[in-house]
Order: C-alpha cells, then structure tokens, then sequence
C-alpha cells in the first residue's frame, strides 16, 4: 500500500512542479489549427468520395 501512496505522490509532484501547462493563448491558437485542419481533411474526404462515386456510377451504366 505504501508504493501507491508513494506512487500518486510522485505523480502529483510531476504534474505540479514538472509539467509546462500551455497558456490560454496557446491554447486557443492550438484549437482554431486543430479546427481548420480538420475542416480541410473534411473537405478533402468529401472530394475523394465525390469523385469515387462519379467514378462507380459511370461504371455501373457502361456495363448495365
């Protein structure tokens, strides 16, 4: 019992004392390029996917 207490002590120290927590600013910066890189990942996807489909249907009335 006394190494989980020692355990979660050290841990705690860690994340107080050894962890450099990001600003707000930073923070938020980091949010609007997660946002925008997911948009254009989205929007790329979507082209894919638009163009597979334009692809299998063109295909599907050349044979049936």
């Amino acid at each position: 019992m006394k190494k989980v207490f020692k355990y979660i002590k050290e841990s705690y120290n860690e994340l107080v004392y050894k962890v450099s927590w990001p600003t707000r600013k930073e923070l938020s910066n980091s949010a609007v390029v997660v946002m925008f890189a997911s948009l254009i990942i989205a929007v790329l996807i979507f082209a894919i996917d638009s163009c597979f489909e334009v692809g299998v249907r063109f295909i599907y009335e050349k044979i049936f």
